[in-house]
């Protein structure tokens, strides 16, 4: 049977059992969108830009595990996709990403709408390739699925001249995918893993660090079941938060920058430490030279091996899928006669007890202005912690890492990586056409918001019942933060004098908006929004204005050396 190239793509996508592409149509895409206006399998969800369209296939793969499609049209539809793949780069998001490119006699000869989509994506994606024939197409879908989703995830991009997608050919999907220079290692070695055991059950100031890896690779099950065997603590980054139960008193809450006092202070003066798919970057450890003096036993699994020991030397490496080798680790402790030294156990708790007593994320109530801290708890509490929550980057994004409590995966959706204003309220879309009949929140901040705001118009249009939570200081939040700390108070550029009303701006959409300003009036609003089950609501909470997230470690400095409020 001949099909079309346009024909193919959406073949292929069927074939893949894609339910949804997000894209916004252009002249190099044209005949992919008559082809899916003639089938009604695949669903497409026109949003207002690409940035967006990237975001939402983003947010939809995280929230449902599946590998999120994205289909713009050549040159500024590819440039302007470019924040949304390298967010979903930086993050390790499987997504496979169709752009349009000019015909193929004109690539090179700066036609209308060109750009080197290869060249320009090369740098933030984990694949990409530029079909000339139309006889390469197919296996060149079924390449970009296969590399998108297997080993350490990522986002694959397939350039489609538009003469590519006017031929014709034989369509055949191939049943799998062989390359030579990729097989990714599933399996941890298991001599390895079996050094990993001894160290865990030799160690007397034990640690387990997550990170995204564990959420990736569905490995939340299998964690929680070693972290009870072991009794020992837990902490996570900001991307694995919801892989561990947060509400577990094993868990001492996110490390890093604005970690919890406990989690840091554990993190360095640990004599084993058990990373799991984790990348001990910037944020999390700070600096690896301090990281260093306290002496430990390092054992860490990752799926990449270009992770291990990229900035921390490691002691015992495993290469592989964090779920097998977890379910392997488990296996070598149940079989062991040894059990971890329960009273050097019982003292390194003490000690951690001692440094939870700091109660470090400890702040006002008593204020009469809205404590942004105070929002995020009503939120956890009106939605009882089963919600799905996205934001951007920034204060909102940290106040809400530090305050809802995430005990289930896939419930917690940010840039982490990249930290990418306008993220939320796309990914938030994405979340929600993943999971129909779930509470979306996106917790954004007025700055961050103002990026994508336009998705509103799609959120109208699938009427999408999500509800946002703006946290609305009128400054750029983190950055007058940084600025108070290191840059004498000099706040440049960080200011918003211009705001827009934003509850009339959500009404424009045909949204609902609601604007509050008394901390009594909080959780009434909360609870309003939510009964609203097939509306937007935006409430726009004005929040004080010179609250900051601590604690804070400064840029440069140890995981252990904490700026706390109580300090200043």
């Amino acid at each position: 049977m001949e099909l079309t190239g346009a024909e193919i793509v959406v073949r292929c996508l069927q074939e893949e059992g894609v339910d949804y592409v997000f894209g916004y149509p252009g002249g190099a895409v044209l005949f992919i969108y008559d082809a899916l206006f003639k089938q009604d399998k695949v669903k497409h969800v026109l949003v207002r830009h690409e940035q967006g369209a990237a975001h939402a296939a983003d947010g939809y793969s995280r929230a449902s595990n599946k590998t999120g499609v994205c289909l713009v049209t050549s040159g500024p539809g590819v440039t302007n996709a470019v924040t949304g793949i390298a967010t979903a780069y930086m993050d390790s998001i499987p997504m496979v990403i169709l752009t349009g490119q000019v015909p193929t006699h004109a690539i090179g000869q700066d036609a209308f709408q060109e750009v080197d989509a290869v060249g320009i994506t090369r740098p933030c994606v984990k694949h990409n390739i530029l079909v000339k024939d139309v006889r390469h197409l197919a296996p060149a879908i079924k390449r970009a699925f296969h590399i998108a989703r297997s080993g350490r995830p990522g986002p694959v991009l397939v350039d489609i001249p538009k003469d590519v997608t006017a031929a014709s050919c034989k369509f055949e999907y191939p049943d799998s995918v062989s390359m030579r220079s990729y097989n990714p290692i599933q399996k941890g070695h298991p001599g390895q893993v079996k050094k990993a055991a001894q160290l865990i059950l030799e160690a007397k100031r034990p640690m387990i660090y997550t990170g995204g890896g564990v959420i990736l690779s569905d490995a939340a099950v299998q964690l929680t079941k070693l972290v009870k065997l072991l009794g020992f603590p837990c902490t996570s980054t900001l991307m694995g938060l919801g892989g561990f139960p947060a509400t577990d008193a094993h868990f001492l809450g996110m490390l890093g920058m604005h970690g919890t006092y406990e989690a840091n202070m554990s993190m360095q003066h640990c004599d084993v430490l058990l990373a799991v798919g984790a990348r001990f970057d910037d944020r999390v450890i700070g600096n690896p030279q301090h990281f260093g003096e306290v002496p430990r036993k390092i054992i860490h699994i990752d799926v990449d091996p270009s992770s291990i020991s990229k900035r921390v030397k490691v002691d015992v490496p495993i290469v592989g899928s964090v779920r097998e080798v977890i379910e392997d680790l488990l296996k070598a402790l149940e079989a062991s006669r040894e059990k971890p030294d329960a009273k050097a156990l019982k003292a390194w708790w003490a000690q951690i007890d001692l440094w939870k007593a700091k109660d470090c994320l400890r702040y006002d109530r008593t204020s009469k202005i809205i404590k942004p801290q105070f929002v995020v708890e009503k939120l956890y509490e009106v939605t009882k912690g089963d919600a799905i929550v996205t934001s951007d980057v920034g204060q909102h994004q940290m106040w809400t890492a530090q305050f809802y409590k995430f005990d289930k995966p896939r419930r917690w959706i940010n840039s982490g990586g990249l930290g990418t204003m306008g993220f939320g309220l796309p990914a938030a879309m994405g979340a929600q056409f993943a999971n129909p009949k779930a509470t979306v929140a996106c917790v954004t901040g007025e700055a961050s918001f103002q990026m994508c705001l336009q998705e509103l118009s799609t959120c109208k249009q699938y009427r999408l019942p999500i509800k946002v939570i703006c946290l609305n200081n009128r400054y750029m939040g983190m950055v007058r933060q940084w600025q108070e700390f290191f840059h004498g108070n000099r706040y440049s550029e960080s200011y918003m004098d211009a705001l827009p009303d934003f509850s009339k701006l959500v009404e424009s959409y045909g949204h609902v908006g609601m604007r509050i300003e008394r901390p009594g009036d909080v959780e009434a609003a909360l609870k309003d929004a939510f009964k609203r089950k097939d509306e937007l609501v935006f409430i726009d909470f004005i929040t004080d204005q010179s609250e900051n997230v601590f604690p804070m470690v400064p840029g440069g400095k140890g995981i252990s050396e904490m700026i706390l409020a109580e300090e200043l």
